[in-house]
């Protein structure tokens, strides 16, 4: 299991970091449902969306990932990861080559302030963070995320990427961006959802 203390020496060191939210940060109990002629087939939690595969006739309905109510009554933190994040961004924050944000693979919420008010919640300082949503683009979540992290990386003078998700393909699609961008140290850390362990993936 890696701690924050891993990160403590890299002060001259620009990098970007990244954090998921749901089983990453979060735990919750959000679910995906699947539908087929408009009838529920069943609830998924986020690791079951990852890998279930549409049967014929069968859709996604993301309404519940949209309602900032239903995150603010269950979301709650996963320890190692989320005192992690709020130490790195509490650290990170007088450097000005140093930036945190969050990726997820959800959608605009119905009630931002409300979404945002269950971090400043739990003390995480969600004001200096930027939350893209990789659930607006029309394209697989590995992908999306990989998109938006590599349109970040283009904006700045990084030396260092870095990735912490749950979900390995997420990881994998991270880590496809070293092909453009050679020059940057890419680091993919893998959370547990169930202990909150975060270890070096690859």
């Amino acid at each position: 299991m890696l701690s924050f203390n891993q990160f403590l020496v890299e002060n001259s060191v620009s990098s970007l970091s990244i954090f998921d939210i749901d089983d990453t940060l979060f735990k919750t109990d959000t679910k995906v449902i699947v539908k087929k002629n408009n009838k529920k087939v069943t609830e998924l939690n986020p690791a079951e969306y990852n890998v279930y595969k549409l049967g014929d006739g069968e859709s996604f309905d993301f309404s519940q990932f949209r309602s900032s109510s239903v995150f603010a009554k269950s979301a709650k933190p996963i320890e190692n990861v989320f005192k992690t994040a709020k130490k790195m961004l509490a650290k990170f924050t007088s450097f000005k080559q140093k930036k945190v944000v969050i990726i997820t693979a959800r959608a605009d919420l119905d009630d931002k302030n409300l979404f945002l008010d269950t971090f400043r919640k739990y003390g995480f300082n969600i004001d200096n963070v930027h939350v893209f949503r990789a659930g607006n683009m029309s394209m697989p979540g590995p992908a999306a995320k990989a998109k938006i992290a590599g349109d970040q990386l283009k904006s700045g003078n990084y030396s260092v990427a870095r990735m912490f998700d749950d979900h390995d393909g997420n990881l994998d699609a991270f880590l496809s961006l070293k092909q453009q961008f050679p020059n940057i140290n890419f680091e993919a850390f893998l959370v547990d959802k169930d202990t909150g362990n975060i270890s070096r993936y690859h």
